[in-house]
């Protein structure tokens, strides 16, 4: 008779509000640096799923944009993709933080008292905090979510990750992978790279620019010795297309050149990088226009 373990496998769905730390965590679960990370809002615009493979088992973790009040068609896409992953997970981590009050989006946090599947409450950033800080916020969120389990983490510092794994692996439904076990994401190569683009426009620019602004590949070839990709990066106004490229288009070269690093480091291959920026007014309410982009 084989003692061999059951095979275990299951979607397991990051969700919490902006800036409390989602992908930091997800990116510090899966091993790989998967979603952009920043200081700023509203930085993950897509579901980007992360898989952690074993001999009996497949994670499929999924990074959820911040729950936010939908001010354009954009921001309806993003909430979209939160309540999708509510929906579908077998198991939900709610990122929280030692800052922000458990009333924020109240609505969410009512949700999580009433699904069916386990919830993991996850109280990020403890290397800010102290003991009895943390200890009045465990018991908040135990009253708030009576069912779930709480469990303190630094996600940047990577601390005490491993008795998360160690419980999702215990509450991973038995099951045949969903992937195949070669496969790290769901996502393509040339997902990757207009996030990388995104990602050093987002740190490099403040205030407006970083979320009135998309980046579509409109080629992504590869060769032998290298990739070749031109990007273009789509705005709302001229005057942002100006900031964006800068004198004598010095703006755009530094973008260019920071992405370009970040993707031969994470595609381990030369690449040669076109950008281009392009004045869309009204891309962020077009539903047909944010279809073609993935929303």
């Amino acid at each position: 008779m084989s003692n061999t373990a059951p095979h275990r496998a299951g979607f397991v769905n990051i969700i919490g509000n902006p800036n409390v730390g989602k992908s930091t965590l997800m990116n510090a679960l899966v091993g790989e640096r998967l979603s952009i990370i920043t200081s700023k809002a509203q930085t993950t615009r897509h579901r980007i799923m992360g898989i952690v493979n074993g001999e009996d088992y497949q994670i499929v973790y999924s990074d959820t944009p911040g729950i936010l009040k939908p001010a354009y068609s954009l921001q309806e896409s993003m909430m979209e993709y939160v309540d999708t992953a509510i929906g579908d997970a077998d198991i939900i981590l709610y990122v929280t933080d030692v800052v922000e009050k458990g009333d924020k989006n109240r609505k969410y946090v009512d949700r999580l008292a009433k699904v069916t599947c386990p919830v993991l409450i996850v109280i990020n950033k403890i290397d800010l905090s102290d003991q009895n800080t943390l200890s009045e916020l465990a018991a908040q969120w135990s009253r708030e979510v009576p069912d779930a389990e709480i469990f303190a983490v630094s996600a940047k510092e990577k601390f005490g990750l491993e008795p998360i794994f160690s419980r999702i692996l215990e509450l991973l439904p038995e099951g045949e992978p969903w992937y195949d076990k070669d496969f790290f994401t769901d996502r393509n190569l040339r997902f990757f790279a207009s996030e990388i683009i995104r990602e050093k426009i987002l740190t490099n620019y403040d205030k407006e620019i970083p979320y009135c602004t998309e980046v579509v590949i409109e080629e992504f070839r590869e060769h032998e010795d290298r990739y070749d990709i031109r990007a273009v990066i789509n705005v709302m106004r001229d005057s942002q297309k100006g900031i964006l490229i800068g004198s004598r288009g010095s703006a755009l070269k530094r973008i260019g050149t920071q992405a370009r690093i970040d993707m031969e480091d994470f595609f381990q291959k030369k690449v040669f990088l076109q950008l281009y920026v392009k004045v869309d007014p009204h891309w962020r309410d077009d539903k047909r226009k944010l279809a073609a982009f993935g929303y």
